[in-house]
C-alpha cells in the first residue's frame, strides 16, 4: 500500500527540534507564572531554553546552535561572554559579592560614566532600567515641586507604575491593571514630533519633569523628527520642566556617550542599564549635580527627614556588577566599537529588505544605529 505524505507544520518541526526546550518549558510552567520571567520572552509556541552562548551565539538545551541577534535583550554590546568583562567579574569574584559597604568599584564606575556622558556630573546606581526611570522621575518631581510627568506614545521606559501610561497601543487608555488611578494621573501623554502640544501642555502647569526615549519610541521603532529634541530642550527650559532623556537602550551604543552626544542634546538628567552594567544586572542616573545631590545627607536633621530624597537598595553598585561595568565601558570608550555595530546593523537591514522585495513580501526593516525593527 502506498505511503500518504504527511505535511509537517511549522510549529511541528519547530516542537520536534525543540523538544527539550518544550519539556524544559512545561516545567517551569509549574512554579513560574506563564513559564517565564519576562514578558518579551513570551514566545507562541514556546520559549526557548539556552544552556550557553558565546559571541554573537548560544546554543539551547537540544544542542541548536542559534544567531543571537538581540544579545541579552540589547546589554551585551561585546557580546556573550567577552574576555575583559569575563575576566574582571572572576577576579572580583575571589574578594566576595556583596560587601553591603562602599567599595572602590564603585566610584569607578561613576567616574567611566561621567568621562562619557555629556548630562553626567554625578551618578547614582540603581538594580535596573525600571528602577532608574522610577528615581529620576521622583528627582523631577523633588526639584520642581510638581506632581506630573510628561511622556509620549509609544516610548518604553521600563514597567514601574508612572511608566506604562501611553507605552501601548490605544495610547490614550486611562488604565492598567494593579495602577491605581490615582497614580495614571500623575502622568501626560502626548504625541511625538508635535512640539506645540508639548508646550500648550507645559503651558497649563504642574509638569515635573520630560521623560523620553531620545532614539524615539521602543527605540526607534517610532523614529522622532529631526530637530525634535533639540526643540524639547528649549521648551523645558522655557517652562523649567526637568529633561530626562532615557538611554536605557541608546546608552553606549548610538555612541560612547550615547544618543544625547551623537545627537548633540544635553538633557537634564539621564537614565541607564543594559550595557552600563556589562551585562550583569545594574541601572543608574546620571545628570546635573543640583539634582543628584538631592539624595545626598547633610550635617541637617531637617534636611535628612524632611527633604532628602530617599533612595536605598540592597544591590546598588553591587561590586560584580561595578567589576562587569567599569570593563565594559573602558571598551565602549573606543568609537570604533558603536561604528561597527552600526555597520553589522545597517548591513542586516538592507538584506532584509532584499529578501523582502525578492519575494515579494509586504513589510520592511527599519531601524537606527545597531537597532534593526
Amino acid at each position: 500500500m502506498a505511503q500518504v505524505a504527511t505535511a509537517t507544520t511549522i510549529s511541528q518541526e519547530f516542537a520536534e527540534r525543540f523538544a527539550g526546550s518544550l519539556t524544559r518549558y512545561q516545567r517551569a510552567r509549574q512554579v513560574i507564572p506563564g513559564g517565564i520571567t519576562h514578558d518579551g520572552r513570551h514566545l507562541r509556541p514556546f520559549p526557548i531554553s539556552v544552556t550557553r552562548a558565546n559571541g554573537a551565539h548560544k546554543w539551547d538545551v537540544d544542542g541548536n546552535e542559534l544567531i543571537d541577534f538581540v544579545v541579552g535583550h540589547g546589554s551585551l554590546i561585546l557580546g556573550h561572554n567577552n574576555p575583559a568583562v569575563t575576566a574582571a567579574v572572576a577576579a572580583q569574584l575571589e574578594h566576595g559579592t556583596h560587601f553591603g559597604a562602599g567599595h572602590e568599584g564603585e566610584a569607578l564606575w561613576a567616574e567611566k560614566i561621567v568621562e562619557l556622558v555629556p548630562s553626567a556630573k554625578r551618578v547614582k546606581f540603581t538594580s535596573s532600567g525600571t528602577e532608574a526611570t522610577l528615581l529620576a522621575m521622583r528627582l523631577a518631581r523633588a526639584a520642581t515641586g510638581r506632581p506630573t510627568i510628561l511622556k509620549f506614545e509609544g516610548h518604553f521606559h521600563g514597567w514601574n507604575d508612572y511608566a506604562l501610561k501611553g507605552e501601548a497601543p490605544p495610547f490614550d487608555r486611562a488604565t492598567s491593571p494593579g495602577i491605581p488611578d490615582a497614580v495614571m494621573g500623575t502622568v501626560a501623554v502626548v504625541p511625538a514630533n508635535d512640539i506645540a502640544a508639548v508646550d500648550a501642555r507645559l503651558a497649563e502647569g504642574g509638569i515635573a519633569g520630560i521623560i523620553i526615549e531620545p532614539s524615539g519610541g521602543s527605540w526607534a521603532t517610532i523614529p522622532l523628527a529631526e530637530g525634535f529634541l533639540q526643540q524639547l530642550r528649549d521648551v523645558a527650559t522655557k517652562h523649567g520642566s526637568v529633561l530626562i532623556f532615557d538611554e536605557v537602550i541608546t546608552g553606549f551604543r548610538w555612541s560612547p556617550g550615547g544618543a544625547q552626544a551623537r545627537l548633540g542634546v544635553t538633557p537634564d538628567l539621564t537614565t541607564l542599564a543594559k550595557i552600563v552594567a556589562g551585562g550583569l544586572p545594574g541601572g543608574a542616573v546620571a545628570g546635573r549635580a543640583d539634582l543628584l545631590d538631592l539624595l545626598a545627607f547633610r550635617d541637617d536633621a531637617t534636611w535628612n527627614a524632611q527633604h532628602k530624597v530617599r533612595h536605598p537598595g540592597t544591590f546598588n553598585a553591587n561590586p560584580l556588577s561595578a567589576a562587569a561595568g567599569i570593563a565594559c565601558l573602558t571598551q565602549c570608550a573606543n568609537p570604533e566599537l558603536q561604528a561597527g555595530c552600526d555597520q553589522l546593523a545597517a548591513l542586516l537591514r538592507a538584506g532584509l529588505n532584499a529578501i523582502f522585495v525578492d519575494r515579494s513580501l509586504p513589510g520592511f526593516a527599519w531601524g537606527e544605529s545597531s537597532a534593526f525593527h
